[in-house]
């Protein structure tokens, strides 16, 4: 229960709250030093300014699975691209903007806001704001939006996700809710997580990231190997983590780089669906 006596969305999904103390314990070891490098005012080190995450002022959202969403492309097209944002959530206007891309390639997608109106914002502290938006249990909350796709005629699905929303979709890969997925920059996402990996999977990687540096971003591909999995994995020279939705726009390199990546996505769908 909130100060301000509200249940918290995940109490109102019933997410047990063992089950999420453990999830955040998880954390510790895949995001190392989160709190002790962090002030009341400070995100990540490896994390663009949030400044730079402009959002978009919109009609009223999409309701999917009572989850408001941000939606484009045609609604009767038979494939979706479900898009799991960073912790910005999906009011950021280049998450918007590459959700266009995608649907102009002829899919209808889908990024539903999965903090339920409480993404990280300017001032707060990360480590306290993931005690209560932890990844894993965000899987439940992607479980009903993927049926509410297939109840309304969608027979193929794909996902990409972006830094924590990496997490949410490598767990829909390994239990084949989805036909293709894509991470890119991935936060969270461990060796053991991608060798669970029973679909086509891309991995779009940083060369200057310490949450997935290149030498993981390998073990990830060579394990996708060895089990045979149709894999697509590139590391982009020269950009830091978060870079695809969160590119600097006056700085040449990183938007050529971030439309290369979006192209890839694309490209990539293109391909499995």
């Amino acid at each position: 229960m909130r100060e301000d006596g509200s249940v918290s969305p995940l109490m109102q999904v019933g997410v047990n709250k063992t089950v999420l103390y453990q999830s955040v314990t998880k954390l510790s070891s895949t995001w190392p030093k989160i709190s002790a490098g962090l002030t009341k005012t400070k995100t990540p080190e490896t994390c663009l300014a949030l400044s730079a995450v402009k959002t978009l002022r919109q009609p009223p959202p999409a309701e999917i699975a009572s989850l408001n969403s941000y939606v484009s492309g045609n609604p009767d097209s038979k494939t979706a691209v479900l898009l799991v944002t960073d912790v910005f959530g999906y009011g950021a206007l280049k998450l918007r903007k590459l959700a266009d891309k995608i649907a102009s390639a002829g899919y209808y997608v889908v990024a539903p806001d999965f903090f339920h109106g409480d993404p990280l914002t300017p001032g707060a502290n990360i480590a306290d704001w993931l005690q209560n938006h932890a990844p894993e249990p965000a899987v439940e909350f992607a479980k009903p939006v993927i049926k509410t796709l297939k109840d309304k005629g969608v027979t193929k699905i794909g996902a990409a996700g972006f830094c924590w929303g990496a997490k949410v979709v490598v767990e829909l890969a390994k239990e084949a809710e989805i036909q293709v997925a894509a991470l890119l920059h991935p936060s969270f996402v461990t060796l053991d997580d991608v060798k669970g990996v029973k679909i086509p999977i891309g991995i779009l990687g940083a060369e200057i990231d310490q949450r997935s540096p290149p030498e993981l971003v390998k073990e990830f591909e060579a394990a996708l190997v060895t089990n045979k999995v149709n894999n697509f994995v590139k590391i982009y020279p020269g950009v830091a983590h978060g870079w695809t939705v969160r590119y600097k726009d006056d700085v040449e390199a990183e938007v050529k780089c971030a439309e290369e990546a979006h192209q890839d996505l694309v490209d990539w769908f293109g391909k499995c669906f």
